[in-house]
């Protein structure tokens, strides 16, 4: 009798491509969504440097009793010694974050919001197009200071980006004054 030829069948060969075909479908279903979802890492990090660079802008800003135009700025105890009305929540009349009259206090970024990002002159930032964000600026506690005295405030910068990437920062700020006792 003849020996038995050895080798595959034409059935044990097609269930073999079939078993790895699936198995290959499921490493690359792993690759691609390994490759989607690299781009969330990069888009959360802009996001998180547009709101520190936000935040920081805001917290170099003075925050005092009086505007930063007012005469007694300097030296006023509290806001009765503002020799006009004391610096409050939000912008004066007029001020923005581009030209003059331009934000001067922290206080002015109160309310803030842009689009898209751009720059202090107002030049939308290139790549940045698909970003929002937004300022609120509120009186809080911080330590030792009370939320009544008005000498501690909370800031909040709040960035949304493409694929609903959302980053929200907080920073606080506290008042230096009067600037003639430090």
């Amino acid at each position: 009798m003849r020996a038995r030829a050895r080798g595959l069948s034409l059935v044990e060969l097609i269930v073999f491509v079939v078993v790895v075909s699936a198995a290959l479908a499921g490493v690359l279903n792993v690759f691609v969504n390994a490759t989607l979802n690299s781009a969330d890492p990069m888009l959360r990090r802009q996001a998180l440097a547009i709101a520190e660079s936000l935040l920081e802008e805001v917290q170099l800003m003075p925050f005092t009793y009086c505007d930063p135009d007012d005469a007694n700025v300097e030296t006023a105890a509290s806001s009765a010694g503002c020799a006009t009305a004391p610096e409050g929540l939000g912008a004066e009349a007029g001020e923005n974050r581009f030209a003059p009259p331009q934000f001067d206090n922290v206080n002015d970024y109160h309310g803030y919001s842009m689009a898209s990002i751009v720059d202090i002159t107002n030049n939308a930032v290139a790549g940045l197009t698909g970003y929002s964000a937004s300022v609120s600026v509120s009186v809080c506690a911080l330590g030792s200071i009370s939320a009544a005295s008005g000498d501690a405030l909370r800031i909040t910068v709040t960035v949304s980006g493409p694929h609903a990437t959302s980053v929200s920062l907080d920073g606080y700020r506290t008042r230096h004054a009067p600037n003639a006792t430090l």
